[in-house]
């Protein structure tokens, strides 16, 4: 695929993620993630707490709690439950990943992320890179 072409699917793509975030009840950030393999997109996700769970995502002073899934982590974990798979695929996401699930996303067999804003410990990132892992920060997905 041509690069302008990709550039456009990408930011489709980003936009679609963005729209998921706002499922989220989390209060402090909504995130959310697509996962795309063989043009087709095969899992979705958001930040959010576990099924079952009350989806108050923060306590009393405004903290995160410990088991609220990030969005990459929801979607890789509905991939899972299906009959389909991360190999080779593509991850998009508004928030570029933390440590914990840029692990995971390297696990999963995902080839490629592209995301929109920076997390403030980019670590992930770096970990990915050094993995083999394409990234791609794509800060504007404006329509042109």
């Amino acid at each position: 695929m041509d690069k302008s072409k990709q550039l456009r699917y990408d930011m489709a793509y980003l936009r679609l993620a963005l729209s998921w975030a706002s499922l989220s009840h989390c209060s402090r950030k909504k995130v959310g993630a697509i996962i795309v393999k063989d043009s087709m997109i095969i899992s979705d996700g958001y930040n959010g707490t576990p099924s079952g769970f009350d989806n108050c995502c923060e306590n009393d002073l405004g903290e995160t709690h410990w088991y609220v899934l990030h969005a990459e982590a929801n979607a890789i974990l509905k991939v899972a439950k299906s009959s389909n798979n991360c190999k080779g695929s593509t991850l998009y996401v508004t928030l570029s990943p933390c440590k914990d699930c840029s692990k995971l996303i390297l696990q999963a067999g995902i080839k490629r992320v592209v995301f929109q804003k920076a997390y403030k410990d980019v670590s992930g990132v770096d970990f990915l890179i050094s993995s083999g892992v394409e990234v791609q920060q794509i800060e504007s997905i404006d329509e042109e």
